[in-house]
This record gives structure tokens, C-alpha cells and sequence, in this order.
């Protein structure tokens, strides 16, 4: 082997800077590390992450608890979070000078605010480190190495890159997102790689309701959403959006149902609970009791069920019950209607949209075809994945973000080792 290792990055993202950062440290003098990036931003997922503020990980320390958040890749991850996790990536950042914090929903970020903090903590890191960066330069192809010198010490790998120059490299990581678009997927199958075909894992639902017309903003903080016909169900808040629905529980439910709902041409029926644990029987008898204890007021204006108020008037106007009718005047029947709109709303989803800008794909190289204590491929020795060029993918929350740190630096150390 070539005296100093060549080690070559395929994608200069958060998986690919991590994985170069955590070679380059460990090989230093004995070892030339370089990150390919196809466009002029290195790193451009990460700062439009979480609105510009980087949701860089999840405050959740439990490996076990860890991988529930992971509808694709959580067996294969224990093992990993176990070696690299949360409070690992916690560490790395506050040991070079960024420090994060928690939110009341777990998620991390830079107490800055600022996800540049994270940009420029991670470029700085890899120019510290000797990380070569090679900007609109993307790979074209990977092969198995010829003698190139004529000298009998062939390279494992011969890289093409997309401007027809060719490099020699002693292990390849690639770290090219999920992107159908991009080299990572071809480059896998023509090294004997299976692809999971990719579908989105994060989107909204388009909604086109009366219900919802004009509420764009409005948010219910507990709701549970299922996908009629289907056993899939997620819990958590709900946001009204122009287009239609979104916040943490229809995201889940993308992410969890990402395949049915693509081969269902995301046209399916959704049903929403605003109010749970109540079921319809349950809110009926609280709803008759209300017509006991509240005779005289009006239904459209009396909430009982802590509904944001223009949410409630829509629900009891789509219940049939007219405006200014009391409690005393609704019969069981209006009662039992209003019942199934605030605990069974059902709406037809007529197709989706990106959640922001975080573009997050289920599929990718197929995960048994990897060795997870080092990222390394079971088909082609030297050759190595990390990030979302596998077919793993998180909820939203800092959980993609933290697959790819966790097999970034796995595979950053293992084609470091000997």
C-alpha cells in the first residue's frame, strides 16, 4: 500500500465532514484525506437545518429509546449508538468551543442560534485536521484499482471525477445524501450495491378543507392522526398550513408511512383527533354534560375542550349546528356529530409538500450489505457509507442529523485503522 493512506469523500455534508474530520484526526501525518463536493456549498443542508438554527441532535441518551425515532435503520443503529450517540456529539461540539442547548421538546441546538456556528465549527475542524475540501468537483465513478504506475502497487480504488481527472484511493466513503440525483446511489450499484429506491420521509399533507380555509398558523398542541385503512397513527402537535397540514404529527406520519403513502400516490383519506385520549362515545357524554351545566350558552362560543377557538367554530359549523344555538337546543344526534368532528375528522389528502427545506428520503443502500461497527461495505473491502446514502432515515427532531455523525465517525475511524 501507498505509504501514506489516500483516503477519499464522496459528498461534503454533515455525514461526510464528520467522517473526514474523525479520519484526518486519527491518520494525521500518516494519511491525505480529501472531500469531493459536487456544488460550490459544502455543507448547505446544514445551514438551512431547523430554520437557519441547526437542530443538531436530540437530548435523548438511551440507545434503546434512541433508535424508536428511526422508522428505517433502528436495529442496525443500536449497535452504533452504542460507540457514537448524543452525548458523544454533545461532547465533540462543547470540546471545540460550541456549546448547545435543549429545548422543551428535546431538540439541541447551538446556543447561538445560529446554524453558521455549526458551518464554521465543522470547516474549521477539517482545516485543522488537514481535510482537503474540493469544491464543484463531484465523482463520476469508483472502481477497482489498475497499476497505474506500472510499479506492481495498484490502489484499491481508481476515482473519476467529473472533470475527467482520475485520483488514486486507498478507502472511499460516500456521503452523498439521499438525492436520487446525486453519484452515490450509481456509483454503490455499480460496485455491486443493492438501492432501496428512495421516496420522501418528511412532507406534508395537502389538505384542500373548508375546515381549514383560512386557519394557515393555527396549531392544536396534542393530536393524533391516522391514515384510514391503514395501521398507521402518529401523536403529537398539529400546525394548519395554506396547503394544508403539518407540524410534528403529520410529519411522523410521513416518515413512518413514507412507502404506503408513495405507493399510494399520496391520495388516501386521513382521519384527526384533536382532542385525544377522548374517543367520540367519551367526548358525546362530555358534551352532554355541558348541555346540563351550561344550558344558555352558546355552543359556537362555549369550547370545552381546549380547541383554539376559530378551529371549534369551524368543527360545531361542520357538525351541522347553526350559529347561536345553544347547549339546550342541540339534540344528541348534534351533540354526537360534533363528537366525531373533534375526535374523527376525516380529510382527503390530495398530495404533498417538502417540510422546509429538509429534504429527507427513506431508501438507499440496502443496510445488510454493511458492516455497522464500521460502515465498512460486506461487498467491496475499503469502500464505506455514511448518512443518508443508506436506507436509513429519522423523524424529524435532530435525528438525521445524528445517524449521520454516528456512522460519519464510525467510518471516519475505521478507514483510519489498519
Amino acid at each position: 500500500m501507498h505509504e501514506r493512506r489516500r483516503v477519499v469523500i464522496i459528498g461534503g455534508g454533515a455525514a461526510g465532514f464528520f467522517g473526514a474530520i474523525a479520519c484526518a484526526e486519527k491518520l494525521g501525518a500518516a494519511g491525505e484525506v480529501t472531500i469531493y463536493e459536487a456544488t460550490a456549498h459544502p455543507l448547505a443542508k446544514v445551514r438551512v437545518s431547523g430554520g437557519g438554527r441547526c437542530n443538531v441532535t436530540h437530548a435523548c441518551f438511551e440507545p434503546r429509546e434512541l433508535v424508536k425515532h428511526y422508522p428505517r435503520g433502528a436495529r442496525e443503529l443500536l449497535g452504533a449508538f452504542h460507540h457514537w450517540q448524543p452525548r458523544d456529539t454533545v461532547a465533540w461540539f462543547a470540546g471545540r468551543g460550541v456549546e448547545l442547548k435543549t429545548e422543551a421538546d428535546g431538540r439541541m441546538f447551538p446556543v447561538t442560534d445560529r446554524s453558521a456556528t455549526i458551518v464554521d465549527c465543522l470547516r474549521g475542524e477539517a482545516m485543522k485536521a488537514g481535510v482537503n475540501l474540493a469544491t464543484e468537483t463531484g465523482v463520476r465513478a469508483v472502481k477497482p484499482g489498475d497499476d497505474l504506475r506500472g510499479d506492481g502497487a495498484a490502489p484499491p480504488f481508481v476515482i473519476t471525477l467529473t472533470n475527467d481527472e482520475t485520483v488514486p484511493a486507498d478507502r472511499v466513503l460516500i456521503a452523498t445524501g439521499g438525492n436520487k440525483a446525486s453519484a452515490g446511489f450509481s456509483i454503490a450499484a455499480a460496485l455491486g450495491h443493492e438501492i432501496v429506491p428512495p421516496v420522501p420521509s418528511l412532507f406534508t399533507f395537502h389538505v384542500d378543507d373548508p375546515r381549514l380555509a383560512g386557519l394557515a398558523g393555527l396549531s392544536v398542541e396534542r393530536a393524533v392522526a391516522t391514515v384510514a385503512g391503514t395501521k398507521l397513527q402518529a401523536a403529537g402537535p398539529a400546525l394548519v398550513t395554506h396547503w394544508g397540514l403539518s407540524g410534528p404529527a403529520i410529519l411522523r406520519l410521513s416518515a413512518w408511512g413514507a412507502r404506503e403513502l408513495a405507493a399510494a400516490g399520496y391520495q388516501f383519506d386521513l382521519t384527526v383527533n384533536f382532542a385525544p385520549p377522548r374517543t367520540r362515545e367519551a367526548l358525546a357524554e362530555e358534551l352532554a354534560a355541558q348541555r346540563r351545566a351550561n344550558p344558555r350558552k352558546q355552543i359556537a362560543t362555549w369550547n370545552p375542550v381546549g380547541l383554539p377557538q376559530r378551529l371549534w367554530e369551524r368543527l360545531v359549523a361542520a357538525a351541522g349546528i347553526v350559529t347561536g344555538t345553544t347547549w339546550a337546543q342541540a339534540s344528541n344526534t348534534a351533540l354526537g356529530a360534533l363528537a366525531g368532528q373533534v375526535t374523527a375528522a376525516a380529510f382527503g389528502v390530495k398530495g404533498k409538500s417538502l417540510f422546509k427545506e429538509e429534504f429527507v428520503t427513506c431508501g438507499g443502500v440496502k443496510l445488510s450489505e454493511v458492516d455497522f461497527r464500521t460502515m465498512e461495505s460486506r461487498l467491496c473491502p475499503g469502500l464505506h457509507f455514511a448518512g443518508e446514502v443508506l436506507d436509513i432515515d429519522g423523524v424529524t427532531g435532530g435525528f438525521n442529523f445524528q445517524s449521520a455523525w454516528t456512522t460519519g465517525w464510525l467510518a471516519g475511524r475505521a478507514m483510519a485503522a489498519d
